[in-house]
């Protein structure tokens, strides 16, 4: 939204009007504007003490919101947010990280409770249901120890929310460009509510937050004077593309046979040392032969076979071209188990296994929802003391059908080489967990292999670790994870 501005919401105010006059249309004397309708409750901060293993930590939480305005001065959006400030530290020298996840319309539960906040809901999909007991507990691995948090909800996710009535505002911020640029406003604007302006500056982003985290960086760089040391990217996408090109295949092969030797027992990247070599190397030049290539196409077919442990015919049918649904559907067909999209070593039982073409949801996923929405609302409204009303979004899918990706596909790849030039001293990190089919690991290794020398090692780093696409709902993954982000901030 190239025109918005920022601003804290204040106090809520009444319309009213002087004796003797009718109210607006729509309005009677008295009755709050439709902005302040909307509103949401004022910023609640609060004082916690938590005892971790081997540490005690005292911190300051505030849930509250940034509202957005047009260049008229109208109110648009509020954008919510949930910030975690450790005591005793020097703002000037404190590190601060805005995290926010992908989707486009997922809100930042996941990486908060999941992964980097004071508190923790266990979402390993193997383990939790629907019904799971949503309590969060301490986090020994949360990131408070070295940096202070921000957990930030693009519109329309957790309890953000547009504030104008139009189509106008809808249409800019459910867009690639009108998205990051009212996140990069937040993140000034919280800069400057909070006094932080001077604190080293970092930015997280999960799945589409491979769209969002550079470009957000950029806008920050070119117009809102804020430098950001470091990018971290969890499980991130970074150009459309690959999804429509033949590479798609390339990308998610090794994670494909990483699931099925996972399987068979633990595994980690250097397991799959020959995979990633025959992806490169004869499996994309046969593919690139295409079907007309018979021989190269059985080939292909039957090498795929036996790395993925797919049935052999059923290969050749596909011509070792395994897309998404199939290779679901046909991995454990003999147990009538689907596995995962966004962690293919979770299994869950198939509702349709005498079918082709049904499928279910997600086990990986979809079992989190319940529990992860519960436990955030919760947690601002018990532990934050913020409340406001209406349903808290964990996943609106209603952003995604709404969301305008331009006319190509979206890219950040260009502000990704931008954004490590223009900054000599700007580090990258870009984590992926192996069993991950939605953004596997591989794709990223070979956008990064393209990157100029400038942006090599140590700038730019791929750390992989055991598990899906939220990786870090393992123990071992996350605190591995944190040791990396630790790292860098160092």
């Amino acid at each position: 939204m190239e025109s918005a501005r920022a601003a804290d919401p204040p106090p809520p105010t009444q319309v009213t009007t002087p004796a003797g006059q009718k109210g607006g249309a729509g309005q009677t004397p008295g009755m709050p504007s439709p902005s302040e309708q909307h509103r949401l409750p004022p910023d609640s901060s609060t004082r916690h003490t938590l005892e971790l293993p081997g540490r005690t930590l005292s911190f300051v939480a505030t849930a509250g919101s940034i509202r957005l305005f047009d260049d008229k001065g109208e109110p648009q959006a509020d954008i919510a947010y949930t910030s975690y400030q450790l005591d005793g530290t020097d703002r000037g020298t404190r590190p601060v990280t805005f995290f926010f996840n992908g989707g486009p319309g997922s809100s930042s539960a996941w990486l908060q409770l999941g992964n980097a906040g004071p508190w923790r809901l266990p979402i390993n999909a193997d383990e939790v249901t629907p019904s799971t007991f949503p309590e969060v507990r301490p986090n020994a691995e949360t990131w408070l120890d070295f940096t202070d948090l921000v957990f930030l909800d693009p519109v329309g996710t957790g309890y953000s929310r547009f504030v104008a009535t139009g189509d106008d505002v809808r249409k800019r911020l459910y867009s690639v460009e009108g998205d990051v640029n009212s996140l990069a406003l937040v993140v000034r604007r919280w800069l400057e509510k909070h006094d932080r302006l001077l604190s080293p500056k970092y930015i997280a982003g999960e799945s589409y937050g491979g769209i969002r985290g550079p470009k957000v960086v950029r806008q920050l760089q070119l117009r809102q004077g804020i430098g950001v040391k470091g990018l971290i990217m969890v499980s991130p996408l970074f150009d459309y593309s690959a999804h429509r090109s033949l590479l798609q295949y390339v990308a998610r092969l090794p994670s494909y046979v990483a699931t099925r030797r996972e399987a068979e027992g633990p595994v980690n990247r250097a397991d799959l040392a020959d995979v990633e070599a025959y992806a490169r190397g004869e499996f994309l030049v046969d593919l690139i032969k295409g079907q007309a290539d018979k021989e190269a196409t059985t080939r292909l077919a039957d090498k795929s076979a036996a790395l993925t442990g797919i049935d052999q015919a059923v290969s050749r049918r596909l011509a070792g071209r395994f897309e998404l649904p199939e290779f679901r559907r046909e991995f454990d067909r003999k147990n009538g188990k689907l596995i995962g999209n966004y962690d293919a070593s979770v299994r869950g039982l198939d509702p349709y296994p005498e079918s082709d073409f049904h499928l279910s949801g997600d086990p990986s996923s979809d079992t989190l929802l319940a529990p992860l929405t519960s436990a955030t609302v919760d947690l601002l409204a018990r532990k934050l003391n913020w409340r406001p009303d209406g349903p808290y979004e964990l996943l609106n899918d209603t952003v995604r059908r709404a969301w305008d990706f331009g006319r190509s596909p979206p890219e950040s790849l260009s502000e990704l080489r931008q954004i490590l030039a223009t900054d000599r001293n700007m580090k990258l990190l870009v984590a992926h967990g192996l069993f991950d089919l939605v953004t596997p690991y591989f794709g990223s290794q070979i956008v990064l292999d393209q990157l100029p020398p400038f942006a090599s090692t140590p700038r730019v780093k791929l750390v992989v670790f055991p598990g899906g696409h939220m990786f870090y709902s393992r123990e071992a993954s996350r605190r591995a994870f944190r040791a990396e982000a630790e790292a860098m901030m160092k």
